[in-house]
């Protein structure tokens, strides 16, 4: 907790904006819920573009951004959405409702997803790569389907273990 108040000064003393970022995304059901992570991008940063997936160098993303999503630091206030019942702590990643639309009219069976409560980590997340294109997007579908069809306590651990080890490497974007 002492490292994320320092996180939260740096944030907000290397960028213009608020420490926190939140955005409206879909949950399980259709639920819209607020989701809440430390602000990685300048502020108004699809002003212009209007919703874009994050690429690999990003020219939005803020230097300390980088850190934080390197190590995923900038997902830990998402603990807010599990203790409120949004979100778990495993499950599909939720995604914004502009997209889902998209997603959803591109891959009909995309909604299955939302059967479940999404999550901090996930399947997809530990084993897929970024959605960075309709070809990433359509591989973490099949993650998450494995995932929906596989759910167990020892998958959710191993998830879990998974997650750690890319914590510690940074392996984050």
């Amino acid at each position: 907790f002492p490292f994320y108040i320092v996180f939260a000064f740096i944030i907000k003393f290397t960028s213009t904006g608020p420490i926190f970022y939140i955005q409206t995304r879909l949950g399980k059901n259709n639920h819209l819920f607020r989701l809440i992570k430390f602000r990685t991008m300048f502020e108004d940063s699809e002003v212009e573009s209007g919703p874009v997936w994050a690429s690999e160098d990003d020219t939005r993303i803020t230097p300390i951004g980088r850190f934080l999503r390197k190590f995923r630091i900038d997902e830990i206030p998402q603990l807010i959405n599990v203790l409120k019942g949004d979100m778990s702590i495993v499950g599909p990643r939720p995604e914004r409702p502009f997209f889902v639309e998209k997603l959803t009219a591109r891959f009909p069976y995309y909604s299955r997803r939302l059967c479940l409560r999404p999550g901090i980590t996930g399947w997809a997340q530990v084993v897929g790569d970024y959605d960075t294109t309709l070809e990433n997007v359509e591989n973490k579908l099949k993650h998450d389907f494995y995932y929906i069809e596989n759910i167990s306590i020892f998958l959710d651990m191993k998830i879990m273990f998974m997650t750690l080890i890319i914590l510690i490497k940074g392996r984050g974007r």
